[in-house]
């Protein structure tokens, strides 16, 4: 027992006893940021976590602190949170996190080989491209990504792969905000974004350049699981030229079908 007396929390109309330990209303926090299709994580506000861990706000004030400063939480500038790094660093060590890469690896290391590009394996969280692995030769061109990083969706190659194939309530809430323009060609009218997606969905392949990056294009493609959910992307980011070479992207397409064979998935199951 610790000594300490047991807080209180709204049941209807009663006042129930909040017997959990403190570990269970950490884990509580953390349980609040699942959405409902368990597909992403969210943003809340700590009003809303109080709300979702059925805790005080004054505790749940104080245990967000401590997520915080621990890093398994991230504030943002408009006072929300959301799951931070620190939870995906241990999170890339769960099996099958280092499952999909093990399994990717081989798959990416040819893509490597046959296009000498940089290859990114990603998949979505949150608002983000999470990057899983990167391959890269000494002479391509230079870019900020790297492992562990997280990138806008509307604006890498892997992050529109992602977003095409994320469910409706995901696409929308994410083109509800406004998308930041990092360089001219940025696409960031949601209406155009959304003929992006389509387009990427009818020919299963995205196409993207300087929009992120001056001087990089990028070609990705869907990494599928089993059930034939897409589950990640793979991509080459390359130097802009004036036309996409089509061997370059025929190999994107088959280092994202070898991976998604080996994750189980058949196309006749579709």
């Amino acid at each position: 027992m610790s000594g300490k007396p047991a807080q209180t929390r709204a049941s209807g109309d009663e006042v129930a006893v909040d017997d959990r330990s403190v570990a269970a209303r950490l884990f509580a926090i953390l349980d609040a940021f699942g959405a409902p299709t368990g597909a992403t994580s969210l943003t809340l506000t700590l009003t809303a976590i109080a709300q979702r861990a059925n805790l005080p706000l004054s505790t749940t004030h104080r245990l967000v602190a401590e997520w915080v400063s621990w890093g398994g939480l991230s504030k943002h500038e408009n006072g929300q949170y959301s799951l931070g790094m620190k939870l995906w660093e241990l999170g890339v060590q769960t099996p099958t996190a280092r499952n999909l890469r093990t399994i990717a690896l081989p798959y990416l290391e040819d893509l490597y080989e046959t296009t000498r590009e940089h290859v990114h394996l990603a998949i979505l969280d949150g608002r983000d491209a999470l990057y899983l692995e990167k391959l890269s030769g000494h002479h391509v061109v230079r870019l900020i990504s790297r492992v562990g990083a997280r990138l806008p969706l509307h604006s890498t190659g892997v992050g529109l792969v992602l977003l095409a194939y994320a469910p409706t309530d995901v696409v929308q809430e994410y083109l509800a905000t406004s998308l930041q323009r990092f360089l001219p060609r940025t696409v960031t009218e949601p209406e155009a974004v959304r003929k992006r997606l389509a387009e990427i969905r009818l020919i299963g392949i995205a196409r993207m350049s300087e929009e992120m990056t001056a001087g990089s294009s990028s070609l990705a493609a869907p990494i599928r699981d089993r059930t034939g959910q897409v589950v990640a992307a793979v991509s080459i980011v390359t130097r802009t030229t004036d036309t996409v070479d089509p061997e370059q992207e025929q190999a994107v397409r088959l280092a994202a079908q070898g991976v998604s064979r080996a994750l189980g998935y058949r196309r006749a199951q579709q």
